[in-house]
C-alpha cells in the first residue's frame, strides 16, 4: 500500500500542534514538510536547526501517527554568486543534519537555474549549466552520505534537470547510494509535452525507476497565456488517469510515501479519495 501523505504548508494555518491532528484525521500517514513554509512563525536558519528542535518535532509527529517523509529544502544550487551558493550550500547541510535527528525519510531538493532570480532561461537546458548543478551539489551528497541520510532530487521541467535522461545523468555521475529521486510526474510537463504524458511517464519509471525513493502526486490546468500549465490537487485538472504511476508504485514499491500538491483543507480529502480510488482499480 502506497502511505499517502499531504504537504504540510497545504493544511490549515494554524500551529504544528493543532495543525497534526487534523492531519490525522483526514487519513494521511506522512507529511513534507518545508520549514520555512510550513513553520513560518518559527526560524529555519541554520543554527535554529538544533537537536532539541528536531527530538520536538519527532515526537510531536510520532504522538500523531504521521512519518516525516521528506525535509524540503528547494534552493538553487546553480547559484551565480559564489557568495550566495556557499550560504545556500550550508542551509543543505543544516537540513541534512536536521533531517538525520528527525528521522525522516529525506532531504528533498529541485536543481535550481543558472541565475540568481531561480526562473527558466535558456540556458537551463545547456551543458554548463548541468555541470554547474552536479559541482555544486556534489559536496552537499557527501554531507547527506556522513549523516546516513537520502537526499533525493526532483527533476522540474523548467529547471536544469528537466527531464528523466537529464535525471540519470546526474544520478550516474554522482554515483552515490544516498542520492535518489523524488519523482513528481506533473513537473515534467509542459504545454509542448502534456499530450503524450504517458510516453513521459513510462520514460521516467524506465529511467529512474530503481532509484525513486518517493512520490508526489497532483494535477494540472492548462493555461493559455503564456503557454503554462497550473498546478492543482489530484483529480481537480486535466491528468485524469493516474494508473501508470501507481500500478508502477504498487507492483514494486511497497509502502512507499507518496504527499500530494497543491490541495487546500478543502478538498485534501477529496483527492486523497481520487487517487484511492484509482490505485484500487490497479
Amino acid at each position: 500500500m502506497i502511505q499517502f501523505g499531504l504537504r504540510l504548508h497545504d493544511a490549515e494555518k494554524l500551529p504544528v500542534e493543532q495543525v497534526l491532528p487534523l492531519v490525522r484525521q483526514k487519513g494521511f500517514t506522512c507529511a513534507h514538510v518545508a520549514l520555512s513554509k510550513s513553520f513560518k512563525e518559527l526560524p529555519c536558519t541554520p543554527s535554529a536547526l538544533t537537536p532539541g528542535y528536531a527530538m520536538y518535532l519527532r515526537h510531536l509527529f510520532e504522538k500523531n501517527g504521521i512519518d516525516i517523509a521528506v525535509l524540503g529544502n528547494y534552493l538553487n544550487l546553480a547559484h551565480p554568486d559564489a557568495d550566495a551558493l556557499h550560504a545556500i550550500q550550508e542551509k543543505y547541510y543544516a537540513h541534512i543534519r536536521f533531517a538525520s535527528l528527525l528521522g525522516c525519510g529525506m532531504v528533498g531538493t529541485e536543481t535550481g537555474a543558472p541565475n540568481a532570480e531561480y526562473k527558466f532561461c535558456p540556458e537551463c537546458r545547456s551543458d554548463e549549466a548541468l555541470a554547474t548543478f552536479i559541482r555544486n551539489f556534489k559536496p552537499v551528497v557527501r554531507c547527506a552520505e556522513q549523516y546516513g541520510v537520502t537526499i533525493a532530487i526532483e527533476p522540474v521541467v523548467k529547471h536544469i534537470v528537466y527531464d528523466a535522461r537529464r535525471a540519470r545523468i546526474v544520478l550516474d555521475e554522482i554515483g552515490s547510494p544516498n542520492l535518489q529521486i523524488l519523482f513528481d510526474p506533473v513537473n515534467l510537463l509542459n504545454m509542448e509535452n502534456v499530450d503524450r504524458r504517458e510516453e513521459v511517464f513510462a520514460e521516467a519509471i524506465e529511467l529512474l525507476g530503481k532509484d525513486i525513493a518517493m512520490i508526489h502526486f497532483k494535477d494540472f490546468l492548462r493555461k493559455d497565456a503564456g503557454g503554462q500549465l497550473a498546478a492543482t490537487g489530484a483529480g481537480q485538472g486535466g491528468m485524469e488517469d493516474y494508473r501508470t504511476i501507481l500500478r508502477f508504485a504498487k507492483q514494486e514499491k511497497p509502502y512507499i510515501f507518496a504527499t500530494l500538491e497543491n490541495t487546500t483543507p478543502e478538498n485534501a480529502v477529496e483527492c486523497l479519495n481520487y487517487l484511492k480510488k484509482q490505485y484500487d482499480e490497479c
